[in-house]
Order: C-alpha cells, then structure tokens, then sequence
C-alpha cells in the first residue's frame, strides 16, 4: 500500500507541471497533447470494451468530450482559464476523495466502487471548493474574478459529475473484470483510469460556458 502511495504521489508530482504546461501554452502543442491522450484513451477503452456491444458509443463519447475540452482552451476569451478551471475541479475532486476516503473511510458509497466511501465524496466536495478559491487568488493576469454563488454552484455540479464519472468507468472495468485500464501512470494504472470523471465533466461545463461568462 505504502509504495503505490508512493508511486501515486511521485507520478502526479511529474504529471501536474507537464498538464499545466501544456494547458497554459495552447497552441499546437496542446493540439496535439490533446491529441495524443484522445488516442491513449480511445486505445484503453478499446481493448477494455472490443466484445462489448457498447465499445463503439464509448469511442464517439471520447470523441465528443475530447472536442469539448478543445473547444474549451480555443473558443474563450480567457485563454486557458476556463480549461485550467475544470481540471483543478475534477483533480481536487479526485484527490480529496482519496485523502479524506483513507483516513476516515465509513460506509460505502457504491457497490459498483467498493473502495469510494461517503467521506471520500464530501471530501471531493470540500477539496475542489478550496482549490478552486485558491486558483482564483492567483495573478493569472484575468482581473478581479470572485468566487461567487454561482461559481459554488458550478463547482458543485462538476464535481459531482466527475465523480458519478469515476463511478461509471468503474462499472464498465467491472464488467470487464479488470482493475486498471492500463499501466502507463505508475500508482494510477492507465490514462482512462486517471481521467475518467474528466470526460463527462468537460462536455457538461462546455455547455455551461457557453452561456455563463463571468
């Protein structure tokens, strides 16, 4: 348990600089970040789900939310804020649900995810509501953006559906009997694995923006 901590821990502390990076630079490079982790994922799922009858939604689904988080970093006048954004919702989400889940654990949340708890949803909740405040407070270079009613609400909302995301791969791994839909990311398994509460959450903020300035 300790050394995939470990290897949990020491893989995102590479990951997040070169996400960051990439997000913030856009152009090309993000194109074809983006790109490269579209086919990474569309390969795991692939041969996770190549007997299933759902396979091929799966891959127009990837398809479409891989668009909507390109259209998010291209389509915005705040350059990348509004990718950088989601991104620290749905990792907050992601990290407060494994912190707070290991050390107060409690009922679980689901059958379909034995290992996510009541504790670790609220502590998605809490995380991504202080990490959001917190990117907001940082010279971006966007003006004075307040974290208003509004902003509570949307973080809650996205939260919300990474996780029920997370959940959901989960039950496609499941049927799958696998645990992991790949081994690429040490301590986290495939690149799927690490984003799947990220690509329902792209689709549905996309639509939000698209309506919600600040």
């Amino acid at each position: 348990m300790n050394n995939e901590f470990f290897k949990r821990i020491l893989s995102s502390i590479i990951l997040i600089p070169i996400v960051i990076f990439f997000i913030v630079k856009g152009s090309y490079y993000f194109n074809l970040f983006l790109l490269i982790c579209l086919f990474i994922t569309i390969y795991e799922w692939h041969k996770m789900t190549k007997k299933r009858s759902y396979n091929l939604i799966g891959i127009i689904f990837l398809l479409l939310s891989f668009y909507s988080i390109y259209k998010i970093r291209n389509d915005f006048n705040f350059e990348f804020f509004y990718l950088l954004f989601v991104t620290t919702i749905c990792v907050a989400t992601d990290v407060g649900g494994y912190i707070f889940g290991k050390i107060f654990k409690g009922p679980k949340l689901t059958k379909i995810s034995p290992k996510k708890t009541y504790s670790g949803s609220i502590g998605g909740y809490f995380l991504s509501v202080i990490f959001v405040n917190l990117l907001f407070y940082l010279p971006l270079g966007f003006g004075q953006i307040e974290f208003t009613r509004n902003t509570f609400f949307f973080v809650i909302c996205v939260s919300t559906i990474s996780q029920l995301g997370d959940i959901s791969i989960s039950h496609f791994k499941r049927l799958s009997k696998i645990k992991h839909t790949g081994k690429i990311i040490p301590g986290h398994g495939g690149l799927l694995d690490r984003i799947d509460g990220m690509i329902f959450a792209f689709p549905f903020s996309y639509i939000i923006f698209l309506n919600w300035k600040f």
